[in-house]
């Protein structure tokens, strides 16, 4: 009768988990979802013994404190970097040669010359044969540093090939009332100092996104710059887009357009909070900012540590941009996409015209960047030359490099990307005025094994395109209505608010508001200098250092942690899509 017993509670256990698997499998649609549901189901079953169970108790306790004591690390890094007045986070030793904010008129923005790498004056290295370059960064919100983040960047990839290096920066605040045409004098005077430094030698210009734009600016106006121009990943056709619009596009587009930039700025006593932007980067993509980047950190404190605060010490650096330029930006730039309809004009000056552009080009975008997709990097071509034969009549040369997956920061910080794209364009960067007119695409076939810095490293072919095929979009008449909208908006709101805003913001609103950003709150609520909660755990750490033990590596325990993190992963993912596509909805309802 036991026997039977027995026989019938294992037959119906079994039957039982039989059941539950079904239930996972079905409750989950993909294949990977149900693969995944069937290991937690299979890994919460397996008997394990009372040492796995408390080496992993003792192993999350630890990694508990240390992750906690990032944060507070993260926290105390913030604070120190904003009094020391927010330096530019570069991984080289520099010199300034000229301050903007001493010429007529002002920029607060800087050229640095690159002197030492690794205690190694950077003279040594040098080719006199070689033009020298200067890498400008972007302001969106962020400081400047990640063109020279790491030795494996930009700047050290441009060092390693023998090339004087000069890096523009910009400071935290603008000069008052600090508008686009007065950055751009200050970057022609930077130009033409590096030409007269190097015996009238054309430099090359290298632009990260924003940056990118700015250097076009400069090449499309009535004076123009010579030598080649390196864009990575700019948005110079900002209405380009496919049936998928972008969720950059699409939210700006329901944000009502420039209005809302002008009452930031109002709010700051004239003045954008960068903190702003670089909150609107982290909606976009909310699994990692919210979730997998902090899990990554917990998961893998004891190798994370030192690259995430290093990532985050430059991500929670927050630069200011004074009205002027963000309303240009917004209105002229984004929302008006004048600079591709042959609309823009700056100040005094003539129309900012692409087609005045005789400077070779080079143009790096990638099919990941969720920020400048490909199209909208490389659309405006199509709209000023028609066809192939009109670009090669008005003697253009164009390249275009397409990364198949890395992320819009990617493109600038990823050692990967720096030691395969970023220095097979730097070897190229003087091939590419030995072109004939028209469109290539660049492609790097393999690395010819060579490590000797006077020889190039990969195999690169520029392999002829038509324009005919190149980003082709959707009609822009949903945009035109934006455009529409943000110019109504505006002007009610400057006859309306705008003129109360301004009369009642004063430095100390403005600073308050700075100090009660969430984005700053968020951060500096773990540093021990203002939460005394924090001090137990910064004296745990310390122990903890010290007697750091870990489980081992493949635990049933450690498999449920991290099916559930990527089940959360997954979760927020499917949120954030369905809030874009309820989004795009919503756009082509009111703009379509």
């Amino acid at each position: 009768m036991t026997a039977v017993k027995n026989k019938t509670l294992v037959a119906s256990r079994v039957d039982s988990n039989a059941k539950i698997r079904k239930v996972l499998s079905d409750s989950v649609g993909t294949d990977d979802k149900k693969e995944s549901s069937l290991r937690l189901f299979g890994a919460a079953g397996i008997l394990t013994t009372s040492w796995d169970v408390l080496n992993y108790y003792v192993d999350t306790l630890q990694r508990s404190v240390l992750y906690l004591d990032a944060l507070r690390q993260r926290a105390d890094n913030m604070i120190d970097h904003e009094n020391n007045g927010m330096p530019p986070l570069l991984d080289f030793a520099y010199e300034t040669v000229l301050d903007g904010r001493t010429l007529n008129p002002p920029a607060n923005y800087a050229l640095l010359e690159i002197t030492e790498i690794e205690n190694v004056c950077t003279m040594d290295c040098v080719d006199p044969q070689k033009p020298p370059i200067i890498i400008v960064d972007p302001r969106a919100g962020h400081g400047p540093g990640i063109g020279g983040f790491r030795r494996e960047s930009e700047v050290g990839m441009a060092i390693h090939e023998g090339h004087t290096v000069y890096f523009v920066v910009f400071f935290p605040q603008p000069e008052p009332h600090q508008k686009i045409t007065d950055v751009l004098n200050v970057l022609r005077v930077f130009v033409e100092e590096v030409k007269r430094r190097h015996g009238d030698k054309d430099p090359i210009l290298y632009g990260n996104c924003q940056a990118g734009w700015m250097l076009t600016l400069l090449a499309a106006d009535c004076r123009g710059v010579d030598g080649p121009i390196i864009i990575n990943a700019s948005p110079l056709s900002y209405w380009a887009s496919g049936e998928e619009l972008s969720a950059m596009q699409v939210n700006g587009s329901l944000a009502g357009g420039v209005w809302s930039a002008r009452l930031l700025a109002d709010l700051g006593n004239g003045t954008v909070d960068g903190a702003w932007f670089v909150q609107n980067f982290e909606i976009l993509n909310p699994a990692n900012a919210w979730w997998e980047k902090y899990y990554n950190l917990f998961a893998h404190v004891d190798t994370e540590r030192d690259s995430f605060l290093a990532f985050e010490r430059w991500w929670s650096g927050f630069y200011s941009f004074s009205e002027e330029e963000i309303t240009a930006t917004a209105g002229d730039l984004f929302i008006g996409n004048k600079l591709e309809r042959g609309e823009l004009q700056l100040g005094n000056c003539c129309k900012i015209d692409l087609k005045r552009m005789r400077n070779p080009l080079l143009i790096f975008a990638s099919n990941g960047d969720n920020i400048t997709p490909p199209r909208q990097a490389l659309h405006w071509i199509r709209r000023m030359y028609p066809t192939t034969d009109a670009l090669k009549a008005a003697g253009q040369r164009i390249v275009f490099l397409i990364n198949p997956e890395v992320g819009h920061l990617g493109i600038f910080v990823s050692a990967k990307v720096a030691n395969l794209e970023h220095r097979a364009i730097i070897e190229q960067a003087q091939a590419l005025e030995q072109l004939a007119p028209g469109l290539y695409e660049m492609k790097i076939i393999k690395s010819t094994g060579e490590f000797d810095c006077r020889l190039d490293q990969y195999v690169v072919h520029f392999e002829p395109r038509q324009v005919e095929d190149l980003g082709e979009s959707i009609s822009s008449h949903p945009f035109e209505n934006v455009r529409r909208l943000s110019e109504w908006g505006d002007a009610m709101y400057c006859s309306t608010l705008h003129p109360w805003l301004k009369l009642m913001a004063n430095p100390y609103s403005a600073a308050l508001l700075r100090v009660l950003h969430p984005m700053r709150v968020g951060r500096v609520a773990f540093s021990a200098r203002i939460n005394p909660w924090v001090w137990p755990t910064m004296m745990l750490a310390a122990a903890v250092s010290v007697t750091r033990t870990e489980a081992p590596p493949r635990t049933p325990f450690h498999d449920i942690e991290k099916e559930l993190a990527d089940w959360t992963s997954l979760w927020i993912h499917q949120w954030s899509g369905g809030r874009d596509w309820l989004a795009g909805k919503l756009f082509k309802k009111l703009f379509g």
